[in-house]
């Protein structure tokens, strides 16, 4: 088992997954340490949403380099991820929200999002299955959606394909530098590199922390659900912008005709546990909302629910960056839910950082110095 390598990655979801691939492209040896299996917290149990638009406008380059990524996963990696570009759309249940949908795909464009608003009178020709209540829409053509099942093992076993170590069921005890090097401590022995990623989701801020770079970072389980096949009828994601926690909602069809759904309220979700535990209490207000997207929905029946670990920041953005105090230590967590379109961009994007000290994607506003009293902007 390969013990030393240029880079140590902890954390195999998505983007550290990504991460190693794209290091082993750029020709720097990888070990990557993940304690369960490949893809199997938030990357592997999230909705599947491809979708750049409604992310705070900051994000935008990432998540268009990111959706570059998307249309060729499998060219590079030599997978299927199930990845359709059937067009994202947001609701809304508000005329005042009219405005709010209006002002963001203005200043999109600026940063390369080309959203097409559409008003009520069209709405109905348009989407014929979303509910009366609608009184306007935002549709971003180019997003659509994947299955989070099969992306993060796409990326791992190319990384592998590549020359990359990948260890699964190996927890990363303690990780600490000593010299030049780091040094990760596991129920398997001790792993060694110059470099560390710290791409370990909601476990991140644990890693931070022991560097002294303190984050405020919550364990959170989005409650998620599964109807039986129906028709194929709703061909792009559905969304919905509002204000209201207890209104968001999200869904889409894949063509088997299942629809996948999440919203209304995250759960708490334990550290300590393997697992996030879905809330029975959520399926009616989902339910609720769910019909009132789609009012054809009403009679089909659930077969499966579930939930995932995510980690939360306070600001609602990730932690993306170069440790300020501790030479080689990298950080890319803490993804609010929103994080598996960016993944593969993350993963391209660390590596380029890793590999030439710089990247030609703006990533400053995640900065892991934002949430020190002595950053300066």
């Amino acid at each position: 088992m390969l013990r030393q390598a240029d880079v140590l990655i902890i954390g195999g979801g998505l983007v550290g997954a990504a991460a190693a691939f794209f290091l082993r492209q750029r020709g720097r040896s990888v070990i990557l340490l993940e304690r369960f299996l490949v893809g199997q917290q938030a990357s592997g149990t999230n909705f599947g949403n491809v979708r750049r638009q409604g992310r705070f406008l900051g994000q935008l380059p990432l998540a268009n380099r990111s959706r570059a990524i998307w249309s060729r996963i499998p060219e590079l990696t030599g997978s299927e991820v199930e990845f359709l570009q059937v067009g994202h759309i947001r609701f809304a249940w508000r005329e005042e929200q009219i405005a709010v949908i209006e002002d963001y795909a203005r200043n999109a464009r600026e940063y390369g999002l080309n959203l097409e608003i559409i008003g009520r009178n069209n709405l109905k020709e348009r989407f014929p299955f979303v509910g009366d209540e609608a009184v306007a829409g935002s549709f971003s053509a180019m997003d659509g959606h994947a299955n989070p099942r099969l992306a993060a093992p796409a990326f791992a076993r190319a990384a592998v394909r590549d020359g990359a170590a990948i260890v699964e069921n190996c927890e990363v005890l303690r990780l600490e530098k000593n010299g030049e090097d780091f040094v990760a401590t596991t129920p398997l022995g001790t792993f060694r590199a110059p470099t560390a990623l710290v791409a370990s989701g909601a476990w991140g801020g644990g890693f931070s922390t022991a560097f002294g770079e303190t984050v405020p970072i919550t364990p959170g389980g989005p409650q998620m659900g599964v109807t039986e096949p129906a028709p194929y009828f709703i061909h792009p994601v559905v969304g919905v912008s509002t204000k209201i926690p207890d209104e968001v909602m999200y869904l889409r069809q894949i063509p088997r005709g299942n629809i996948i759904f999440g919203g209304v309220r995250r759960r708490p979700a334990a550290l300590d546990q393997r697992r996030a535990k879905y809330d029975p209490a959520s399926i009616l207000p989902q339910l609720t909302q769910l019909t009132r997207l789609v009012p054809a929905l009403r009679h089909l029946k659930i077969i499966r629910t579930w939930s995932g670990v995510e980690g939360y920041m306070s600001d609602d953005l990730p932690v993306l960056s170069q440790s300020p105090t501790v030479s080689g230590l990298y950080y890319a967590f803490g993804f609010c839910g929103h994080g598996f379109q960016l993944g593969p961009g993350v993963g391209d994007v660390m590596a380029e950082l890793i590999d030439t000290g710089r990247t030609e994607t703006p990533i400053h506003d995640f900065d892991i110095r934002r949430f020190s009293a002595e950053i300066t902007r």
